[in-house]
């Protein structure tokens, strides 16, 4: 049998004994060690993530939570935790010689001057960028939008045949609030920084826009359809909740 959390809360099964409480816990976010409490409620369905005032990381779990998915589930939420309670990261700024993520995979940015183009040097993981020094972080960011665009009507293209659907439209957008969007008749839209994340993330937010084609909703038929064409759904959805705050701390001016 799985171990689960009742020793995390009390000792012994007598009612009338007084829990004591869990040894302090701490999980690392953001350089620092944020203190984590862990709350078990009879009631609770779910496990819940939330920050306390103080700063600190609380998580109410249902009784009988094996430890196994406690562990799992603070895996998947470490850069949520990171991003809300291990303070302000400051922004990631595109200049010569600094990094930024592409698919998935550090990139080293390098000026080469000359010609007006942009380059992945193989064997090096180097984006080279030609043109002027002040167009430097423009001609990344058009790069990216460059990648983003393939990968992503290369996907949309694959999940839309298996539903036997096609876009009207898809468009490029550099939004904060969603990462795609899908319209009743079909035209798709897409933030162009989830190049920046591993394919399987890309591939699984243009299955879930391609799936609104058939459910336009988010019923258990909608999921059904998008797990289908994205048998990787469920690491897609909680990889975007866990990192896609840092792709958003990239400045592109």
């Amino acid at each position: 049998m799985a171990p689960n959390l009742r020793s995390l809360f009390s000792k012994g099964r007598n009612p009338a004994s007084v829990a004591e409480p869990a040894p302090p816990r701490f999980i690392e976010a953001g350089g620092r060690q944020i203190l984590l409490t862990i709350r078990e409620n009879a009631r609770a369905k779910r496990l819940i993530l939330r920050i306390a005032p103080d700063g600190g990381a609380v998580v109410t779990v249902p009784r009988r939570t094996p430890k196994r998915t406690l562990e799992a589930f603070l895996g998947r939420h470490r850069g949520w935790i990171e991003e809300r309670a291990g303070g302000e990261r400051a922004p990631v700024v595109v200049a010569d010689g600094s990094s930024i993520m592409l698919r998935g995979e550090p990139v080293v940015l390098r000026h080469m001057g000359g010609r007006r183009v942009s380059r992945l040097e193989s064997g090096t993981g180097a984006l080279l960028v030609g043109g002027l020094p002040d167009h430097f972080a423009r001609r990344v960011g058009d790069f990216l939008k460059k990648e983003a665009r393939a990968d992503l009507a290369m996907a949309v293209a694959k999940h839309s045949e298996q539903v036997g659907l096609q876009p009207r439209t898809m468009a490029l957008k550099d939004t904060v609030s969603r990462w795609g969007s899908c319209t009743a008749d079909r035209r798709l839209s897409f933030s162009w920084r989830i190049v920046m994340a591993p394919p399987f993330v890309l591939d699984y937010l243009a299955a879930h826009e391609v799936a609104h084609f058939v459910e336009m909703n988010h019923s258990p038929a909608f999921w059904a359809v998008c797990r289908s064409l994205c048998p990787r759904m469920e690491e897609g959805r909680a990889w975007l909740k866990a990192n896609g705050a840092a792709l958003h701390r990239v400045r592109f001016e």
